[in-house]
């Protein structure tokens, strides 16, 4: 914990706002609004992936204007993370003053485009933040802030359960609390703004045509859609496939603890087996682990708690070690890496939203219902979409980095 006293506590804070506003989002708010507004799975699904096309625009464009920013950056990321509290709140503490449909894309285009911005700068500046840092400075950054980063999405994933065991209204107190995290951020980072990103930038032609960048994006691209699929169908999941209704919590809290845990041990290791080998290792492991959901059955609750204990063990290594070994390529192609950034950041995203878009209207054609008796078929079609696709596509991204010649 040497590494302290240069603010890592600020990256880590900072990290774990984006986070609890990022994946939760995908885990909460689909079922929130089909449960309360009566929303259709398909129109969220459709909702969330016309979503993420607008980052194919949006994405780009806050990565040249983090670049043009760079004078007033603290301001600027100040204003995104108010726009970013205040979307969260609309989300769930308001009610609908439109359409719930159409409020729901609203607020969470403040929450997403205001998430985009504070990701690109932040995750820009960790480039040379990690310079700082001095040797395998990239894999001391990423554990402070990866760590950070799991524990927020532990605090979002399990607040709503706890308030509402509290007797209190979950997902409005979970949006106030997440605004004064935001302020928090903000705060801690204040003073982080001032260095790094002073070269000029390098435009996003010198990033796609480098060989090795443009792999390392198709493997976060692939490496993203494992999570992005179980993230969306996990609520569905416990409370239908396995009729466990109530740990959700739990099993969320168990998952992202293991994976948080587990961020020291995967960073260690790749310091002294190369980065590459060890994320490589992890996702067989991954695999392995999370192939067993797919014989799940009601009542499986403790086999379902050991494969999150396992599974999500080997999610630290994708969380650390990926964004640090594309880190270092960006400091050698493009050391401004706010458009290298932004790109990372669509891939990430859109994996969440073809997931959502393609996996939740599968799941109602299948005749699924949302809190109601659902046919052997529909449970089935759950089971597969939920445990058979994940494993497929991590395959897809082992095969993927395993193509990649990095150097170490």
């Amino acid at each position: 914990m040497s590494e302290a006293p240069r603010n890592l506590w600020g990256y880590a804070v900072f990290a774990g706002t984006l986070s609890a506003a990022g994946l939760p989002i995908y885990i909460h708010a689909p079922k929130f609004y089909a449960d309360s507004y009566a929303v259709g799975l398909g129109t969220l699904g459709t909702i969330l992936f016309a979503l993420r096309l607008l980052d194919l625009v949006q994405d780009p464009a806050f990565g040249w204007l983090a670049e043009r920013l760079r004078g007033v950056r603290g301001l600027a990321v100040a204003v995104a993370a108010a726009i970013m509290g205040s979307g969260m709140i609309g989300l769930f503490a308001v009610t609908p003053p439109v359409h719930p449909t159409l409020w729901f894309a609203i607020t969470l285009t403040m929450v997403f485009s205001a998430f985009s911005f504070m990701t690109i700068t932040f995750y820009a500046r960790g480039v040379a933040k990690a310079e700082d840092l001095g040797e395998k400075g990239h894999l001391k950054l990423a554990r402070w802030r990866e760590t950070g980063a799991l524990l927020g999405i532990c605090a979002a994933s399990v607040m709503p359960t706890a308030f509402a065991a509290a007797g209190l209204p979950e997902f409005a107190v979970f949006s106030l609390v997440f605004a004064g995290l935001c302020l928090l951020a903000v705060l801690l980072m204040r003073t982080e703004w001032r260095g790094g990103l002073a070269v000029g930038s390098s435009g996003f032609k010198v990033i796609l045509s480098d060989p090795v960048a443009r792999k390392l994006l198709l493997v976060a691209l692939a490496n993203a859609a494992p999570v992005a699929v179980t993230s969306t169908l996990f609520l569905f999941f416990v409370e239908a496939r396995l009729d466990a209704p109530g740990w959700e919590g739990p099993l969320l809290l168990l998952f992202f603890l293991a994976a948080a845990a587990s961020v020291t041990f995967w960073s260690r290791a790749a310091e002294r087996f190369g980065g590459r080998r060890t994320l490589m290792a992890a996702m067989v492991a991954a695999i392995i682990a999370f192939s067993f959901a797919l014989f799940l059955r009601e009542g499986d609750v403790w086999a379902f708690a050991a494969i999150c204990l396992a599974s999500g063990a080997t999610l630290g290594a994708d969380l650390t070690l990926l964004p640090a070994i594309f880190a270092q390529r960006m400091e050698k192609i493009a050391p401004n890496a706010t458009e290298g950034f932004s790109l990372w950041s669509f891939a990430q995203k859109f994996t969440l939203a073809f997931a959502a878009a393609a996996l939740l209207p599968l799941l109602e054609a299948s005749g699924f219902e949302s809190g109601q008796e659902n046919s052997s078929d529909a449970l089935w079609t759950l089971s597969l979409l939920y445990a058979f696709v994940p494993c497929l596509l991590k395959l897809i991204a082992l095969a993927l980095l395993w193509a990649t010649q990095l150097e170490e």
